[in-house]
């Protein structure tokens, strides 16, 4: 799933660890989440949109990944 994670990290100045550190989380988490590689929890989603004073649809770009997955749904058929 596409975020925004990696984006907002930087424009604060955080590194993956220090990112990690404040939501609870191994530095392998955020990197995993960053590479698209692994979907956050709700809760996990919740906390990091805490950080970045944002909120989960936009830190994890919901509208942008839905309209994705329904084309590729779309072009199954």
């Amino acid at each position: 799933m596409k975020t925004r994670i990696k984006e907002l990290r930087t424009q604060l100045g955080l590194t993956q660890q220090q990112l990690a550190d404040l939501v609870h989380v191994s530095n392998r988490t955020i990197i995993s989440i960053e590479k698209e590689q692994y979907s956050p929890s709700l809760m996990l989603a919740y906390r990091l949109a805490q950080v970045f004073h944002t909120t989960v649809e936009e830190l994890c770009c919901l509208k942008e990944n839905k309209e994705w997955e329904d084309q590729c749904y779309e072009n199954q058929k």
